[in-house]
């Protein structure tokens, strides 16, 4: 799993210009193709997940139609037919509601989990932080794919499970980023100046220290979404993942793969092109976030 070792952004209300931080970060991020053509595939998955559950009624128990089985693309199953004769197209839309929201609900979870332990950690060092880090150290001795598969093959396969597994694998890298931000920052000349004036400890973290120490951490959780996704595309090919009829990514390929020598190549073909664009998506999104922002930049 990718994990960002950028720098932690220093603290001011303004930059060069008279903009602040947050608009000169954006003026960059739309400045950058990179990060328009992530933000456009992004947008685009995003789009499809939310509209397309209000605007299509979709019974995945009652979709099959074996007369139709593997049919090439036509006019009527612009993808073709999968298996059971059921429309790809219609599958794929309906799974990106499944498999992105599976992606980023496990991003958030270990996201606000992982930081506020690093933040712990960093903040509080001795005891606290030996203990904390020495637990993600021995997450971290394990390969997050087989120890996410191994999860959830002893608490039983379901979505709610593999939410459990991706969030908990993806626990430790958010909280050594936020370790590495406090540390840094507990020794700069505003948090000394916040300390001198009175600040309380607490006070000194949740006003000067995490705000500056989230732009890796939002960095972080795009590109983890990219990884979560593919997480969740290789626990449903396994049959750990949603459970059939449920429409979702890995799992529509795990259907299909063995199609591919019959000449069926729509229907593995399209769910691993979905797989792949969104993979790149959030991947393009990050890099034009780290890039954006990046305080060493000037501003766009």
């Amino acid at each position: 799993m990718a994990t960002l070792e950028g720098a932690v952004g220093h603290p001011a209300a303004v930059t060069n210009g008279g903009r602040s931080p947050a608009s000169a970060a954006w003026l960059r991020l739309a400045a950058s193709p990179v990060a328009r053509a992530g933000l456009v595939i992004v947008g685009l998955f995003v789009l499809i997940a939310v509209v397309t559950p209000a605007v299509h009624h979709y019974d995945a128990r009652t979709d099959a139609d074996l007369g139709l089985r593997l049919k090439p693309p036509t006019a009527a199953h612009p993808l073709g037919t999968d298996t059971l004769g059921r429309d790809i197209l219609v599958r794929i839309v309906h799974a990106t509601r499944v498999s992105l929201g599976l992606a980023v609900t496990a991003v958030a979870v270990a996201a606000t989990l992982g930081s506020l332990l690093g933040f712990l950690a960093g903040y509080l060092r001795r005891q606290v932080d030996l203990v904390l880090m020495f637990c993600m150290d021995i997450l971290l001795a394990f390969p997050a794919t087989l120890l996410a598969i191994a999860i959830v093959a002893m608490i039983g396969p379901g979505l709610r499970n593999s939410l459990f597994a991706i969030s908990l694998v993806s626990v430790p890298a958010y909280a050594r980023l936020s370790r590495g931000a406090v540390l840094t920052l507990r020794e700069q000349e505003f948090v000394l100046a916040a300390r001198s004036l009175g600040g309380s400890g607490g006070r000194v973290l949740v006003s000067h220290i995490v705000p500056n120490s989230l732009p890796p951490l939002i960095v972080q959780a795009t590109l983890s979404v990219a990884f979560a996704i593919l997480e969740s595309a290789a626990l449903g090919f396994l049959g750990l993942g949603a459970q059939p009829p449920t429409p979702e990514w890995g799992a529509m390929l795990a259907d299909s793969y063995k199609y591919f020598t019959s000449g069926a190549w729509w229907a593995f073909f399209f769910p691993g092109a979905a797989i792949m664009l969104a993979v790149l998506g959030f991947n393009l999104l990050g890099d034009g976030l780290r890039d954006a922002l990046d305080p060493r930049l000037g501003p766009g």
